[in-house]
């Protein structure tokens, strides 16, 4: 058993559990955090950090389980499941059909600690901005729950989460963001971002590791079972946890995080202290 190995991929598989659902970018952190326990340059690295976000997945999809059977039970016939459901399906359909146009030129070109350290920065930005606006405002939300969505709520909300495929931007971020700008409450916008995200991130799962099917290799599985359960455990305490904060709390500390993580990242590629030259 390689225990150096294992290590990484309880690492790696902390770092996407806390941070799938958090508007900080759980890609971001998985690059950096790649680079800089060795990871980055081991074989099938790549499909490693993709296949242990199906954990982060799987948590999201346990934690709403009573949901999602109502959800199963009710399409055909409850008007609210249907609702719901389709909206999922809407707000999907944007980040499908351009991630596979483009999505394999933003890993080629975008996928680095630099690109990670500059959309941390002006994300926080953004998110502080945003916040200070909404407070100056006193703007009421329009859409109390995730169920009162309509579709064309739901597809800017998609689209939103386009600009995700940026590494450093969150797709969290950008859909609970997204979500506040259009309208929505903290609570609609945080569990439609949940929901958004099981399709989102299982399709994008399946896809990569079926690009990859000749990288996967037997000896890597022992690995990719550690993470995926660490990644699952630490994305179910984020989900429960996350719920709880946005009801009493608004995003700016996401934002100054950011920002600061971001400055860290830069400040240590610019005085040579960390080499990025593998991401840069």
């Amino acid at each position: 058993m390689d225990w150096v190995y294992i290590f990484q991929a309880v690492v790696l598989g902390i770092v996407e559990g806390l941070t799938e659902f958090l508007p900080v970018s759980s890609t971001g952190h998985l690059i950096i955090a790649s680079e800089l326990t060795g990871f980055s340059g081991t074989q099938g690295a790549d499909t490693f950090v993709v296949g242990i976000q199906a954990g982060a997945i799987l948590a999201v999809c346990w934690y709403y389980r009573a949901r999602i059977l109502s959800i199963l039970k009710g399409l055909f016939s409850n008007p609210v499941e249907q609702r719901l459901a389709a909206n999922t399906v809407i707000a999907f359909l944007p980040a499908a059909v351009i991630g596979v146009l483009v999505g394999g030129l933003i890993k080629a070109y975008l996928f680095n600690a630099l690109t990670v350290a500059a959309a941390l920065v002006v994300g926080g930005v953004l998110i502080l901005w945003l916040e200070s606006h909404f407070e100056k405002r006193g703007v009421r939300p329009r859409v109390a729950t995730m169920d009162d969505m309509s579709w064309k709520d739901a597809l800017k909300v998609g689209f939103m989460q386009c600009l995700a495929m940026i590494p450093g931007t969150s797709r969290s971020g950008a859909t609970i963001i997204g979500g506040l700008v259009l309208g929505l409450s903290r609570r609609a916008a945080t569990e439609f971002s949940f929901f958004l995200s099981i399709p989102t991130i299982f399709g994008a799962t399946v896809y990569d590791l079926w690009k990859a099917r000749n990288d996967l290799a037997l000896e890597n599985l022992e690995g990719f079972g550690v993470g995926f359960v660490v990644s699952f455990f630490s994305a179910l305490l984020v989900v429960h946890w996350l719920l709880r904060y946005v009801s009493g709390h608004d995003f700016r500390s996401f934002g100054w995080y950011r920002i600061v993580f971001g400055c860290v990242i830069l400040a240590t590629a610019l005085f040579g202290w960390v080499d990025w030259s593998a991401g840069l």
